[in-house]
């Protein structure tokens, strides 16, 4: 959305340039070589790892913990790569505070787990900088496969059926592939292009085709997919997002903040990015605090998340919350909001008070207002998209159905992270495999 008479107070270059090149640079930089044999050194490499079995792509963190403590970060890498090819990625914005590194030993010991994360990315970015996949194409098979979806769960299972020798040809109806990955995490998480760096790099193991701009159900049918290919995954994400069903949502300066994290990712220069000088975002998940965080990043004065239950129960981990609190960001818990108030554009939201009762959330008759020009819905996403006859339950897809295969947001134990969309199409892409091959 940009400035209009109706949203007078949502303007862009609210800093000097020069803030914006610090505010949006990487906020987690990688360790050096010396840093990562150091952080390596901690690792007990424990043989019944409970960081192993904390994470949903079953990397085996003791041993490429030890390739690097050796001096071989290329062999952990592939370490890393063999059970998730977006590694990389993941090593950026996985919740390992709450995953492996929650896990750890020297957590539950000393409270200072080791820095899995961070050695992940020192593995992958030392060994994607060589140029070289490290993964060879098995001969061809003469199977093809289509995925809709260029998202992290799409090209997983791409590219392990790819290393499998099947052909595969991807559907998707952005510009570029990605995903939540390219357009939908915060912009100071994966600088330089990382996310389109590592699509290049996952693409040069051969044998997958991304068509762009292919929308399912408007430019192609689930039903000419499987006349046309030996199978069909559908990695499509969640498209929809949830309406706030509150008075005046539909004014000037209420957008959904997927959309507004979506532009900030494509922006050449976010100083051209229009912001309010009063924000406040609705939601409790990571989605809510990427929005709040970077809308104070690009210089709004008051930024507030307000999440209608109790701290205990928002989805963003403590680590993301914390994080939101550091950047200047307020947290109100336990309010809802009734009404966006103004005159045909936002100038203040109107919140009740809330408490969990027995049947669920309860508005107490005391209100508050906040003073807002620009607000955000961050409370969840929808299944969009759905072709006919395909089983959908709890709104979201099962995981197969005939010749079709489903993994990631969209499917059924799916759980909104990067690192299980991944799991879930690798592992999808070996079902599929052993099917088309008897």
């Amino acid at each position: 959305m940009t400035n209009s008479p109706l949203t007078p107070g949502i303007v862009p270059g609210r800093l000097p340039a020069a803030a914006y090149a610090r505010n949006f640079a990487d906020h987690d930089p990688a360790l050096d070589a010396h840093e990562a044999r150091v952080a390596a050194d901690r690792c007990y490499f424990c043989h019944d790892a409970p960081c192993i079995a904390a994470c949903p792509t079953s990397i085996d963190i003791p041993l490429f913990i030890r390739q690097i403590a050796t001096g071989t970060p290329e062999a952990a890498a592939t370490t890393i790569w063999t059970q998730n090819i977006l590694g990389g990625m993941c090593a950026r914005v996985c919740p390992t505070e709450t995953l492996c590194e929650e896990a750890c030993v020297r957590e539950t010991a000393e409270g200072k787990p080791v820095e899995i994360g961070q050695l992940q990315r020192f593995a992958t970015d030392t060994a994607m900088a060589k140029g070289q996949h490290p993964f060879a194409r098995a001969a061809r098979t003469g199977k093809r496969v289509a995925v809709v979806g260029a998202g992290p769960a799409g090209l997983a299972c791409a590219h392990r059926l790819a290393l499998h020798g099947h052909d595969v040809v991807i559907f998707e109806r952005r510009p570029k592939a990605g995903g939540l990955n390219e357009y939908g995490i915060a912009s100071y998480k994966t600088t330089g292009g990382f996310a389109q760096r590592e699509v290049d790099w996952l693409l040069s193991i051969g044998g997958i085709e991304i068509r762009t701009g292919v929308e399912l159900g408007r430019d192609v049918t689930l039903d000419q997919l499987q006349a046309d290919f030996d199978a069909v995954f559908l990695g499509i994400g969640l498209a929809g997002v949830n309406a706030l069903r509150s008075e005046g949502e539909d004014k000037a300066g209420v957008r959904n903040a997927v959309d507004f994290i979506s532009e900030l990712r494509q922006a050449a220069d976010v100083a051209t990015l229009p912001v309010g000088r009063d924000v406040v975002v609705i939601g409790g998940g990571m989605t809510a605090v990427d929005a709040a965080v970077q809308s104070k990043l690009l210089g709004a004065e008051n930024v507030t998340i307000v999440y209608r239950r109790g701290q205990e129960k928002m989805s963003a981990s403590g680590h993301e919350q914390d994080h939101a609190v550091q950047s200047g960001v307020r947290i109100i818990h336990n309010a809802a909001p009734l009404r966006v108030l103004g005159n045909g554009a936002a100038e203040a939201v109107e919140f009740a008070y809330t408490s969990d009762g027995p049947n669920g959330l309860v508005l107490s008759p005391e209100t508050f207002t906040l003073k807002a020009d620009q607000v955000f819905k961050a409370i969840g996403q929808t299944l969009q998209g759905v072709p006919d006859g395909l089983a959908v339950a709890g709104g979201k897809l099962s995981g197969r159905s005939g010749k079709v295969w489903a993994g990631g947001d969209c499917a059924a134990g799916g759980e909104d992270l990067t690192v299980t969309a991944v799991a879930e199409g690798r592992d999808a892409a070996e079902a599929i495999h052993q099917q088309m091959m008897g």
